[in-house]
């Protein structure tokens, strides 16, 4: 290779990297040795020319992975820009104990969920944006970032306006408290995940939706512990929530979500059927839609 292609190249890595630093802002934060994990890292994402921001979606990676990678995400991204909303992808790593299939950060009650909580509020003042310590949260996330997902919501449901359980395994909370169940969420099991993490999510999820939970279930068939199109259902499903969820001022410290209406749609999986939630479903399994048409796109996503 030339020279002068060497220093054409080079011209032009500088430039990228210029335009994508003009564009949008990133800060990293992180705690170590807390109650319950060794280390919570994050790192924020947002816009340079952000006036306010409205929300923060938050991105938590499967057991002890490092997700602050994810603000990175063009889907992500376009997701943000459309609502004013901050990128927070998260790193938690446990503590060494007797069983590493366990994750006590997961137990967010204990140190973890104050952890993203201070960060946050450190975020705030570096980016010069106090609006983001009481920005309400949209939650996704993988494996056990859907058990931290769960919990978050559990602990501190006046801050998540919904939340994502992707196919996880060990939860420290079975029956939610009641204002969780105003928590729009989405619940997801893969048919060739392994039985337990399957019985336990649907056993959560079931016994929280008798109680009128406002979730959706969906099992993805010929999936096992991985992806599969959860990601793809999350972001049409924020896209549809976050307008019913955030009022449209600047949060502050008496900031409040919207809640959703108490009608809405019922799905039955096993029949694939939408019905009004004034019918009496007799169903193993239901699932809560606020609109038609986030319905609509659940019956096609099983489909």
């Amino acid at each position: 290779m030339s020279k002068l292609i060497k220093l054409f190249l080079l011209i032009i890595t500088v430039f990228l990297c210029a335009s994508i630093s003009y564009s949008q802002n990133i800060y990293n934060d992180s705690i170590m040795n807390g109650n319950n994990f060794a280390k919570a890292a994050f790192r924020l994402w947002c816009e340079n020319d952000s006036e306010a921001i409205k929300g923060i979606i938050v991105l938590v990676p499967g057991s002890n992975g490092d997700g602050r990678d994810m603000i990175y995400d063009m889907d992500w991204q376009s997701l943000a820009k459309r609502y004013d909303f901050a990128l927070l992808g998260c790193c938690f790593q446990d503590k060494r104990h007797r069983n590493m299939a366990i994750e006590e950060y997961a137990d967010v009650k204990k140190g973890s969920g104050q952890a993203i909580v201070d960060v946050i509020e450190n975020l705030a003042q570096e980016s010069k944006h106090p609006e983001l310590k009481y920005a309400p949260m949209a939650l996704w996330g993988m494996s056990a970032g859907g058990e931290f997902n769960y919990e978050f919501a559990c602990w501190k449901p006046e801050r998540v306006l919904a939340f994502v359980v992707n196919k996880g395994g060990i939860y420290y909370s079975s029956l939610a408290p009641e204002t969780t169940w105003e928590v729009p969420a989405v619940f997801f099991t893969g048919s060739e995940d392994s039985p337990y993490r399957n019985n336990i999510v649907k056993g959560i999820f079931s016994i929280n939706r008798r109680f009128g939970a406002k979730w959706i279930f969906i099992e993805e068939p010929d999936v096992a512990h991985e992806f599969g199109g959860s990601k793809e259902f999350a972001l049409y499903y924020f896209d549809q929530i976050i307008p019913f969820r955030i009022n449209n001022v600047v949060p502050d410290s008496s900031y409040k979500l919207k809640k959703l209406n108490s009608g809405g749609y019922i799905g039955d999986a096993a029949k694939k059927q939408i019905l009004p939630n004034t019918e009496n479903v007799n169903s193993v399994v239901t699932s809560w839609f606020p609109t038609k048409e986030i319905a609509e796109k659940w019956l096609e996503f099983l489909k």
